[in-house]
């Protein structure tokens, strides 16, 4: 296993790596090459579960690297790093004890079959079920008002679980973030330069972590108020989205970096 990384490139996936719609990824293609070519150690940091981002890993030659899966709720490829089983079914259960009326507008993945979360996401029935192998948390769909929401997360956040919004879905879970995940891996790889790139309300805390944060455009997503680091240029905005704009802020990154 690579012990250390001059670079490393943390990056949200859905929205920000992969296109909104599709889940491509070919527009990064020439970033990802110049990532590759530098040495640069590229960490996939999603709500994803292992089972989603070790076939995207494969995919895209980044096999046995380290990812931060489930919304910094766990760590692979990092042996290190504790992880504590047993969390989904304590989180499933804390659903189930809700007043019904706060509990029946949430709709977690635990919650469908995975044919119906594959026609409502658009992937294959096969990752539908890697996609509910979850381990640490529970993404799902707010059907409700916004005080219910308030209602329905203060009474989960009493059981010790909270709530964040990503790109797409609502996510459940004990509270790690993507920036606690990526701390871990920092002091396990001592790089000498972080860029982070995500579009979403849930990567917030990763960007302002970074040396250098991307917010990527995502029309189709929540928006980010405008963060502090913006002011000082540690955060800047892309204008194209997803992987076109996730490529193009890369190449800029890697060409005001100093040379080897």
């Amino acid at each position: 296993m690579q012990e250390r990384a001059d670079l490393i490139v943390f990056s949200d996936l859905d929205g920000t790596l992969l296109d909104h719609h599709s889940y491509r990824w070919d527009a990064a293609t020439p970033a990802l090459t110049a990532l590759a070519d530098r040495g640069a150690l590229l960490v996939l940091s999603s709500s994803k579960t292992a089972a989603e981002i070790e076939v995207l890993q494969d995919t895209m030659g980044l096999t046995g690297a380290p990812a931060i899966v489930e919304n910094g709720a766990g760590v692979i490829g990092l042996p290190s790093h504790p992880q504590s089983d047993g969390v989904y079914d304590e989180l499933r259960a804390a659903l189930e004890a809700l007043p019904a009326q706060l509990r029946a507008p949430f709709e977690g993945f635990g919650d469908i079959s995975a044919r119906t979360l594959a026609q409502r996401t658009g992937l294959s029935v096969d990752a539908a079920i890697k996609a509910k192998a979850r381990r640490f948390s529970e993404p799902g769909h707010w059907h409700g008002d916004a005080a219910t929401r308030t209602a329905f997360l203060e009474a989960l956040g009493a059981k010790g679980f909270i709530g964040r919004q990503g790109g797409r879905f609502l996510t459940l879970s004990k509270g790690r973030t993507k920036a606690d995940a990526m701390a871990d891996l920092v002091a396990f790889y001592r790089p000498k330069h972080t860029l982070a790139l995500g579009d979403a309300p849930n990567d917030i805390e990763m960007l302002e972590a970074a040396d250098h944060g991307v917010i990527v455009a995502n029309p189709d997503g929540p928006d980010i108020p405008r963060l502090e680091g913006e002011g000082s240029q540690q955060i800047q905005r892309t204008t194209l989205p997803g992987p076109a704009g996730w490529s193009n802020a890369v190449l800029e990154w890697l060409a005001h970096l100093p040379p080897r």
